[in-house]
Parts: structure tokens; sequence; C-alpha cells
């Protein structure tokens, strides 16, 4: 079994995180595909708003996605505890992930003993299937 990990805010699942659910698990033939899903205090820090359903509830409904093997919160303060505790062979990116956290994800991996691999997942029809553009907000 191969152990990817995804991150996400993921305050209304569409097509665009079904397929980057997809093309996560492709990345192995025998794939175990871990969801992080971002606490409301770091979603607001990153998106400059709370989402629109709380914490639990996105974790309920990415849990309940049959790509998904295991749902679990991300860290509130620091991001690699939580990483640590899943041990993933594989991290996969979204296109549009950016930030602190990603430019310094191989290093901690490295500094925490993980030999995790990290890559990029392409965008899916990102002109349609982004949860501001399907809310209207940009």
């Amino acid at each position: 079994m191969t152990r990817i990990m995804v991150f996400g805010t993921f305050d209304m699942l569409h097509e665009g995180h079904l397929d980057f659910f997809r093309q996560a698990r492709s990345l192995a033939r025998d794939p175990y595909l871990i969801v992080s899903i971002a606490r409301d205090a770091v979603a607001e820090r990153i998106k400059g708003a709370l989402p629109r359903l709380d914490e639990k509830e996105r974790q309920f409904a990415v849990a309940a996605c049959d790509f998904v093997d295991e749902a679990v919160l991300g860290d509130a303060e620091l991001y690699m505890p939580h990483i640590v505790k899943a041990a993933p062979d594989i991290i996969a990116l979204g296109y549009d992930q950016e930030g602190e956290f990603v430019n310094s994800l191989k290093r901690d991996l490295d500094s925490a003993g993980l030999r995790t691999a990290v890559t990029r997942l392409t965008a899916f029809e990102p002109e349609t299937y982004k949860t501001s553009k399907l809310r209207g907000l940009v």
C-alpha cells in the first residue's frame, strides 16, 4: 500500500476536487489516499475568510467521498506533526497550492526523517472548477 497525502480546504466538493483525488490515487498501483482538511483558523488566515462549512463538516464530506481512504484535520499551528503521524510515501500538491508551507515542504520532510516524494498535480478545468469561481467570488 502506498500512502498518498493531499491538502486543501474543500469548502464545497466539486469535480475539480474529485479529479484531484483521482490524480493522486493514480500515482500508485495500491493507493491509500489521506486527505488533510485545513483547520478553520488556517483556512481563514490563508484565504482571508472563514469557510462556509466548519472543519468538521468539511471533514465529514471529504470522508464520504469514494476516492478517499482517510480524512484528517490538519494542524492548527504547525503543519508537520500530522504529516509525520500519517507518514505518507507521496505528497501530491494541487496545481494552485503555494506559499511558505509548499516552499519549505521538502526540507521539512527531510528534517523529520521522512523519505516522502513530493509531486504536483495538474489543473482540471480551473476556469470552471475552482471554489471561488463557483461561488462567484472572482
